[in-house]
């Protein structure tokens, strides 16, 4: 029994601290936040973290986990195809990883930022991500694409990846407005389909 208290514990501490994470880098940015900005959020002793975690990298790669097994969990959801010739397919994937995107966009600037200071952290987290990458590559099989599946995947996925990281962030381009859900997700849908061939291969 007491062991399990001790489990029970330690996971919620371990979340604890990623909760807490994930605020203070939303307040200071992944670069700026030590580790002690980290635990005072939390309410935790500084040497708590070691116990979970042996660095803020450590710590930015098990969010990463949380976030493939995220959307993994995604795949099963209803109107899943695994068909890009098909538009609703592709729409279907754009508008699971605009609202990802969203939800989760502290944690993903924070990769972005770990990545270019820290190449090695850049290649585990490529690592990571590559099951992923190849799920939608299966997905584009059927086409006639310009290129590898593969590189073409890694385009859509940069694609989508640039695109949400400018408008949910605020920084779009010189239109004075903010870009509605629904229209983000109709542009870059229409814009990937016409580009994969979606049209001239479901001809």
């Amino acid at each position: 029994m007491a062991v399990g208290i001790r489990k029970r514990q330690a996971a919620e501490t371990e979340a604890e601290l990623k909760a807490a994470a994930v605020r203070t880098f939303a307040r200071l940015g992944y670069l700026n936040t030590k580790i002690t900005d980290i635990t005072a959020e939390a309410g935790r002793a500084a040497g708590s973290f070691y116990t979970h975690f042996a660095n803020k990298e450590a710590l930015l790669e098990a969010l990463l986990a949380d976030l493939l097994a995220e959307g993994d969990a995604s795949v099963v959801e209803p109107g899943h195809s695994d068909d890009f010739r098909d538009r609703d397919a592709v729409r279907w994937h754009v508008a699971v990883y605009w609202n990802f995107y969203r939800r989760r966009q502290t944690i993903l600037v924070a990769l972005q930022q770990a990545a270019i200071v820290d190449p090695s952290f850049a290649r585990r987290s490529q690592e990571l991500m590559e099951p992923d990458l190849r799920h939608i590559a299966g997905h584009l099989e059927r086409l006639e694409l310009p290129g590898d599946p593969l590189v073409v995947a890694s385009m859509i996925t940069t694609l989508m990846s640039a695109f949400a990281d400018v408008w949910l962030s605020g920084r779009g381009p010189g239109l004075g407005r903010e870009l509605p859900d629904e229209e983000a997700i109709e542009t870059l849908t229409s814009f990937l389909y016409a580009g994969i061939g979606g049209e001239r291969s479901a001809g």
